[in-house]
């Protein structure tokens, strides 16, 4: 008698350099084009102060996750994680925190791709069209999204070097577009502060390598080292981009722009030169790139939550042939397209940060549960990556700390709810 055939699988295909260039696509598109701009808003001249406390606080959780991803090898990130040190309930809050965050952040990259290409009446329907493109690409296999990735993230690096050089040549001894007067009222612990965690969406893509532990060559190895490799490219290239738009633009001039690094090269070269052009194709590839990466990472982490049901079961089938997780990403897809045509691009990144930080949050608390033989960086670095996420948190922007709360609550209700059905 035959037994029966066993569902349909994820595959093992990423090698390290695959998995770098999905963390690198997934924080250079999510922020570097986007952040800047609320976040000189409300740190004023302090922008250089919050990128750096949002690097730290970036650096620490990422180190929890590689230590954690090498222990776990699996899908679904920090909602495995959670589940496996902490219980299930803490593993569904992380969980649940990174697909919503995740999803805002898609939301975000696709309007991001619009603002640079098609007048404001056209944004909102390009971007739901570029959502539509992506998860096309996405449903096709993970090695085309990692073939993709691979070129659109050395296209925009490039891109971006271009740029910045030309704008340190010509604009280091110019003073500033805004005189580099303060903002009213911005700076000062609680802009910091913000501002930081308007940041923090920056650099939540480092570990997104990790939500597909189960598509990664040598994971205990992978996973660790592209985590730490996509860390080292970006902070320094975030350095750069800040202190360029503060000596070139002012906090004033980079907060009254959706494209901070284009009005950089417009600044430099004038509006007509081919400089503008160059960084708004940056900004483009980089943001497709990043919701290439997004795509992936949260269709991952649902089929995980959906293998636990956590999420509708039917979430967790399996392509046959492509090997993905095609009905997450099609939901995911919807999900998004709905949130492009009626949300705002500085809306979603507050809202993004509040779930990704509480993700990360539990990421750092699993990681203090780990013995020494699982353990790769000291504890230290565990506890302030958790004290950092939850004072970030609850200093994202008031509408977006409710709004947060508030979905965070229901998912727990439903679950609950869920649970006592079960019983």
């Amino acid at each position: 008698m035959t037994s029966p055939p066993s569902h349909p699988s994820l595959v093992r295909r990423l090698r390290t350099r695959d998995a770098v260039f999905i963390g690198v696509g997934s924080m250079v598109g999510a922020g570097l084009f986007t952040a800047f701009a609320p976040a000189a808003a409300a740190a004023g001249s302090w922008l250089l102060v919050a990128l750096a406390l949002a690097a730290v606080i970036a650096y620490c959780n990422a180190s929890s996750s590689a230590q954690l991803a090498a222990q776990y090898p699996t899908s679904g990130g920090t909602y495995v994680y959670g589940r496996e040190r902490l219980g299930p309930w803490w593993g569904f809050v992380a969980g649940w925190g990174f697909v919503v965050g995740k999803t805002a952040s898609c939301a975000a990259m696709a309007l991001a791709v619009a603002v640079h290409v098609v007048p404001p009446v056209w944004q909102r329907p390009f971007a739901a069209a570029t959502v539509i493109a992506i998860v096309a690409v996405n449903y096709r296999g993970i090695t085309r999204t990692a073939l993709l990735t691979r070129w659109l993230v050395s296209i925009v690096l490039a891109l971006l070097a271009v740029v910045l050089t030309v704008a340190a040549v010509v604009r280091w001894d110019a003073p500033p577009v805004d005189g580099g007067l303060p903002l009213p009222g911005a700076g000062g612990v609680g802009g910091v502060l913000q501002a930081a965690a308007l940041l923090f969406f920056a650099f939540a893509g480092y570990a997104r390598v990790a939500t597909l532990g189960e598509e990664v060559l040598d994971p205990s190895r992978t996973i660790p080292r592209a985590v730490a490799l996509s860390f080292a490219v970006v902070a320094p290239l975030y350095a750069v981009t800040a202190v360029l738009l503060l000596r070139a633009l002012g906090p004033g001039a980079t907060a009254s722009t959706e494209a901070p690094v284009r009005q950089l090269a417009v600044v430099a070269q004038g509006p007509d030169g081919w400089l503008p052009w160059a960084a708004s194709a940056a900004a483009v590839v980089a943001a497709l790139g990043a919701l290439l990466a997004l795509v992936a990472g949260v269709g991952r982490t649902t089929l995980a939550m959906a293998r636990e049901g956590d999420l509708p079961r039917a979430l967790s089938a399996v392509h046959p042939r492509y090997h993905v997780p095609h009905r997450a990403e099609v939901t995911l897809g919807i999900v998004v397209v709905v949130l492009v045509l009626v949300t705002d691009l500085r809306g979603v990144i507050g809202f993004s940060s509040f779930g990704v930080l509480t993700y990360y949050a539990v990421a750092n608390a699993a990681a203090l549960t780990q013995d020494a033989t699982h353990r790769r960086y000291p504890r230290a670095l565990a506890v302030a990556g958790l004290v950092g996420c939850l004072a970030l948190a609850v200093a994202v922007p008031t509408g977006s700390l409710a709004a947060g709360a508030v979905v965070l609550v229901v998912g727990l209700l439903g679950r609950l709810v869920v649970v006592r059905g079960r019983s």
